[in-house]
C-alpha cells in the first residue's frame, strides 16, 4: 500500500461522532440493568459497559489505562506468556489524565473517550514508539507523524495504549511461516490454548482483545489477516470496504487488498471503532466519502427479512467446523431471515492472480514507505541483504521466499492482467454474481478452522477460510464468534462466522451481525494458564 503522508488537522467532535455516543448511552440502557452496573468491574467489559461506567465516574480513563498495562506486564512476557505486545506507549497515562481532566470539563469527544487501543506494529504513530512490521530491519524506524488513521483515533478521544505483535512483515516474508511470530516479538500464542496458533497477521491485537490487554485493537489484512486471528480467538473484526480507512501511514503488502480494520470483543466495539475510524482521505486514491454512521444500524432485529447466501463451497474442509455452521442457520431463522443455498462459481480461479499481484505490489509499495523513512533502506533488495546479515536472528526459523520473488516481479503487464482479471473473479464475476442472481443482501460461511497447533518446522496448517473472496475484491467482511469446538480433554476452541457482501455493504452487514450476536452471545473469556 502506497504512503500517502501529510500534515494532519485535528477535526474536532463531528457531528457522526456525537450521533454516535448518543446512540452508545441508549444501547447501553437497553444491555446493562442498573444491579449489572452497581457490580461493575471492568475485567473482560465492553466499550459499551467502560465508557457508561466512566459516565457514571465509576471508572475513569486513568485507571482502565493502569488496569491494562498491569494486564500487559503481567501476562505478556510472563504469566500466560502471551507475546501479545511489542511495546507500550510512554505517554498512555498522560494521555489518560488529560482526557479525565477533559470530561471533568464536559468535553467528551465520543463513544471511544478514555478508552485504550493497541495498533498492530505496521502502523505509524509520532510518539516515540517504532513501527517495526516485527523485523529488527526496522527496530529504528520512529515516524514523524501519525497515520491518518491514528490521527482520528486521537481525535475521537482514544488513547494509543501500545503496539500488537503481529506475524513479521504482515506474513509476506516466507512460503513457511508461522502465524504470530516476529523477530520483534517473539510467538504470539492463542490465550485459549497457548500450544496453538493466533492465526495472522494480526495476531497480537486479536489476542491481546481476547486475553483483556486492551478492549479494542487495530489489525490490517491484506487477505484474511483480520479475519481469521479474530475467528481463531474468539473475537470480532470488521474489514471494511478499501478506502473506508485511510491507508496511509502503514507498512504495506499490496494497495490492490490492504486495509487496516477494528478488532474487539463485540460487534458494538468493532462498529464504534468503525466510526472513529472512518474518514474521506483525499491522498488515498482509494478514498471515498460517505456520512454513513455505522453505530445506527446495530440493530437486534438486523436480521428480519434479510435474504442470506450460505455459500457452500466456502466449506468442507474441517467437519467439525460444518458442524457447527449449520446450526446456526436455525438461529438465523428463528431470527426471521431467510436462507438460500448458493456457490461461488469462480471461487478458487483467481489465487494465481492475487499472488502475482500481491507479488508486484509488495516491492513498489515497500519501496515507496521506504522513502518515507530514515532507515538506511531503498528497496527491497536492501531488505534482503539485511536480512542475510541477520540469519540467527531472523532466517532461523525460516526463509524470505516470498521476498525474493517479489524481487524477481518486474512484468508490469503481466501484473495489470492479472489485477484486472483477480479484480472481475472475485467481485462482478464472484461476491456481485451470487448477490445479483439470487436476490439476496448477504453471505455467509464459517470465517475459518480452529486454531492449529504451533509448528516452526512444518509452519501454518491452515486447511481453509472464507477470507479470499472479499479480500481480493476489495469488498466488507465481519467475523463474529459462532461458539466453540472441542474433543475429549482438549481445551474449546473458538470459531467464527463470515458476514459478507457487496463494496460499501458494512451497514448491512452490521445490522445481520449484531443481531446474530445479540441471539446467540457465544463468546467467552479464555481461562489464562499460567506457563513455567
Amino acid at each position: 500500500m502506497p504512503l500517502y503522508k501529510k500534515h494532519k488537522n485535528n477535526k474536532g467532535f463531528s457531528m457522526r461522532q456525537l450521533f454516535a455516543f448518543l446512540f452508545i448511552l441508549t444501547l447501553s440502557a437497553c444491555q446493562t440493568s442498573p444491579t449489572e452496573q452497581h457490580k461493575f468491574s471492568w475485567q473482560d467489559a465492553s466499550v459499551i459497559e467502560l465508557q457508561n461506567a466512566m459516565t457514571n465516574g465509576d471508572l475513569s480513563a486513568e485507571q482502565l489505562t493502569q488496569y491494562y498495562l498491569q494486564r500487559i506486564n503481567t501476562h505478556n512476557r510472563q504469566g500466560a506468556n502471551l507475546r501479545a505486545v511489542n511495546s507500550v506507549n510512554k505517554n498512555a497515562l498522560t494521555d489518560a489524565r488529560r482526557l479525565d481532566e477533559e470530561r471533568e470539563q464536559g468535553k467528551i469527544r465520543g463513544p471511544l473517550h478514555g478508552i485504550p487501543v493497541l495498533l498492530k506494529d505496521n502502523i505509524d504513530t509520532a510518539d516515540g514508539m517504532a513501527n517495526t512490521g516485527g523485523s529488527l530491519l526496522f527496530a529504528e524506524n520512529y515516524p514523524e507523524d501519525d497515520a491518518f488513521l491514528v490521527q482520528q483515533l486521537r481525535d475521537a478521544g482514544a488513547i494509543i495504549l501500545g503496539k500488537a505483535n503481529l506475524s513479521e512483515w504482515a506474513n509476506f516474508r516466507s512460503t513457511r511461516s508461522s502465524s504470530g511470530w516476529s523477530a520483534i516479538g517473539g510467538q504470539a500464542v492463542n490465550p485459549y490454548d497457548t500450544t496453538r496458533s493466533t492465526c495472522g497477521s494480526s495476531a497480537g491485537s486479536a489476542t491481546a482483545v481476547a486475553a483483556d490487554l486492551v478492549a479494542l485493537a487495530v489489525g490490517t489484512e491484506t487477505d484474511g489477516s483480520l479475519t481469521c486471528p479474530a475467528a481463531v480467538n474468539g473475537i470480532v473484526t470488521i474489514k471494511p470496504t478499501l478506502g473506508l480507512i485511510s491507508r496511509d501511514g502503514i507498512i504495506p503488502i499490496a494497495h490492490s487488498q490492504d486495509t487496516a480494520g477494528p478488532m474487539a470483543r463485540s460487534v458494538a466495539g468493532a462498529t464504534l471503532m468503525l466510526d472513529a475510524m472512518q474518514a474521506y482521505d483525499p491522498d488515498d486514491p482509494a478514498g471515498y466519502r460517505t456520512e454513513t454512521n455505522f453505530a445506527s444500524h446495530l440493530k437486534t432485529d438486523g436480521l428480519k427479512g434479510k435474504r442470506i447466501g450460505v455459500v457452500r463451497n466456502l466449506m468442507g474442509y474441517n467437519e467439525l467446523l460444518d458442524q457447527q455452521f449449520e446450526q446456526q442457520l436455525s438461529v438465523l431463522k428463528a431470527q426471521e431471515a431467510e436462507i438460500v443455498d448458493v456457490e461461488m462459481a469462480t471461487y478458487g480461479e483467481y489465487g494465481g492472480d492475487e499472488f502475482t499481484v500481491l507479488l508486484y505490489e509488495f516491492k513498489q509499495d515497500m519501496a515507496a514507505y521506504l522513502s518515507s523513512t530514515n532507515l538506511p533502506y531503498n528497496n527491497l533488495s536492501d531488505m534482503i541483504a539485511a536480512n542475510n546479515e541477520l540469519p540467527e536472528q531472523e532466517l532461523s526459523l525460516f526463509g524470505q521466499e516470498l521476498f525474493e520473488m517479489a524481487e524477481a516481479q518486474d512484468d508490469e503487464a503481466a501484473y495489470q492482467k492479472a489485477l484486472a482479471k483477480s479484480k472481475k473473479l472475485a467481485g462482478k464475476e464472484g461476491i456481485d454474481a451470487m448477490l445479483q442472481e439470487n436476490n439476496i443482501d448477504l453471505l455467509i460461511a464459517p470465517t475459518t478452522s480452529p486454531a492449529w497447533k504451533i509448528d516452526h518446522v512444518i509452519g501454518d496448517n491452515y486447511s481453509g477460510s472464507a477470507s479470499s473472496p472479499a479480500a481480493v475484491a476489495g469488498y466488507p467482511h465481519i467475523s463474529v464468534p459462532m461458539g466453540y469446538i472441542q474433543i475429549g480433554d482438549e481445551p474449546a476452541l473458538p470459531v467464527g462466522i463470515s458476514f459478507f457482501g457487496a463494496a460499501r455493504s458494512e451497514a448491512t452487514l452490521i445490522e445481520a451481525a449484531f443481531a446474530y450476536e445479540q441471539a446467540t452471545k457465544h463468546r467467552k473469556p479464555p481461562n489464562l494458564v499460567v506457563t513455567d
